[in-house]
């Protein structure tokens, strides 16, 4: 089934020709100039995955707007900041908010397409999991790969599509570090260093808004993340 993608783009010549790249690849676009039009289209019909610019005509910060409706909607939304905004501060915002992916025009389209393709291959692949691996348990934790959840004490942990896999690369062998690297590897994701910190952070927080004394994500420094055994 051909994918749907949102474009919140207000640049006419670079909306035109990310349209024109996209459709070639056989996904079919839907593209919003503004960010009253994003939110009206997104509120009546959801795509596959929403392409956001944060500055949206005279709304510098028009496009975190839509991000925070469009992941209202939908906790599991694709979402991906597409944008000339290169700073750690607009980077970590976006993530915060539950953006997957974060990416500067500066980058060329088939490295976009790229990043795109491999969300979606994420995706496909959560929804066709191993049958060994369709249920992990460890402590508290309760992930279901076939159903895409995440429970602890009981309680459902919300993650987005990247959350979900770099979790899931964590807990699938407790005690086992992770670098940062084979993080990328399992998750499908061509990132730096400054973006899996803040993914990491953001599901430390969601699991402490529900044990204020979650400790399990251990950070080995100069190593990376692993899922202590103790916890």
């Amino acid at each position: 089934m051909q994918k749907v993608i949102a474009l919140v783009e207000d640049d006419a010549l670079l909306r035109d020709n990310y349209i024109d790249a996209l459709s070639k690849q056989g996904y079919n676009v839907i593209s919003y100039a503004t960010r009253q039009e994003a939110e009206s289209g997104l509120s009546e019909s959801l795509p596959d995955l929403v392409i956001i610019d944060i500055g949206l005509g005279d709304e510098i910060d028009g496009g975190f707007a839509v991000c925070q409706l469009a992941r209202s909607l939908s906790k599991s939304l694709p979402i991906i900041f597409f944008t000339a905004r290169d700073n750690d501060y607009d980077t970590i915002c976006g993530l915060r908010m539950g953006a997957d992916d974060y990416l500067t025009k500066d980058i060329s389209l088939p490295h976009l397409i790229a990043r795109i393709s491999a969300l979606f291959r994420r995706i496909e692949a959560m929804q066709t999991p191993q049958k060994q691996e369709t249920l992990i348990k460890v402590g508290k934790m309760v992930m279901d790969v076939n159903r895409m959840t995440v429970a602890y004490d009981q309680q459902a942990v919300e993650l987005t599509v990247t959350e979900f896999w770099m979790l899931h690369a964590i807990v699938k062998h407790p005690g086992h570090v992770k670098s940062r690297e084979q993080l990328m590897d399992d998750s499908q994701m061509v990132v730096d260093t400054t973006t899996i910190t803040s993914h990491i952070k953001r599901i430390r927080k969601k699991f402490s808004d529900i044990d204020t004394h979650f400790d399990c994500i251990e950070t080995v420094y100069g190593m990376g993340y692993r899922w202590k055994l103790t916890a």
